[in-house]
């Protein structure tokens, strides 16, 4: 038998093996980072439901309130670090493929450099906050939104583009959200290392977490459309103002309550995905 082709084989599996662990202490660190926001946005937006309304729901608010808890400067250079493992971690998926029937398909492909790009940016903005959190956070998501529309409806066909991505907003939210409902979240876990217990705990949180998700997505590309039709950038609402307006319906602050709790939920299923996803 070839020996070079045996030390070969055997480098190439060694490779593989560096490759799929840091590939997954990537997506764990990331999962784990995602989920310490959403349970901060969630915990704030409670805040606001019961009174506060001098707190930001939303990914800058989180920022600031994790920034003056003990250890504030670590606690957000690792929440960006971990973030930076999400996108790594979608990376990898685009470029090698995911785990799962169809992982190596150009649609899956898409969608990972999609959430490769998302989470550039998200780290980005996180590490930045982290680098420079004397200075401030750099604006709230509401404004940030308002500003961002209103450059898009002063470019041609801008009116068209801005309808058209508050449209697809609302179908990432109602795609989201009615995966969460069917418990399409099962494929990805590993379901066999779990009690029957913990099983029925992570479909609480994975199915009341993913929908509260979903609907914040889709009521902020309601708001996108309306701000398009009506040619008015105020009219597009970032995360906080999204979760107020939620407060403004017939049901008042409870549905507000309803929602920020299942983002905490949304939060606490990351911590499980962070856990027992298969990557």
């Amino acid at each position: 038998m070839d020996t070079s082709a045996l030390a070969w084989s055997g480098r190439l599996r060694a490779r593989r093996a560096a490759r799929g662990s840091a590939t997954e202490g990537a997506a764990r660190a990331g999962l784990t980072a995602r989920g310490v926001i959403y349970l901060l946005v969630g915990a704030l937006a409670l805040q606001i439901a019961f009174g506060d309304h001098n707190k930001q729901a939303d990914r800058g608010g989180a920022l600031a309130e994790l920034s003056q808890k003990p250890f504030g400067a670590v606690l957000l250079w690792a929440l960006g670090i971990g973030l930076v493992g999400m996108a790594l971690w979608r990376l990898s998926e685009a470029i090698f493929g995911s785990v799962g029937r169809d992982g190596r398909g150009a649609r899956k492909r898409l969608l990972a450099t999609a959430r490769f790009v998302f989470y550039v940016f998200v780290a980005y903005s996180v590490l930045a906050f982290a680098a420079n959190r004397n200075q401030g956070g750099g604006g709230s998501s509401d404004q940030q939104s308002r500003d961002a529309t209103s450059r898009a409806l002063e470019i041609p066909a801008g009116q068209w583009l801005v309808g058209a991505a508050g449209i697809a907003i609302v179908v990432v939210g109602g795609w989201v959200g009615v995966r969460a409902v069917l418990r399409k979240y099962h494929d990805k876990l590993r379901l066999g290392q779990m009690s029957d217990r913990t099983r029925r705990l992570v479909d609480v949180t994975g199915v009341a977490g993913g929908a509260a998700r979903g609907l914040v997505f889709a009521v902020a590309g309601v708001f996108a459309v309306r701000a398009a039709v009506d040619y008015e950038p105020d009219r597009a609402k970032g995360l906080d103002d999204t979760l107020r307006s939620f407060a403004d319906t017939p049901l008042g602050p409870w549905l507000l309550v309803c929602v920020a709790a299942g983002l905490v939920l949304f939060g606490v299923f990351s911590f499980a995905m962070a856990r027992w996803r298969r990557v």
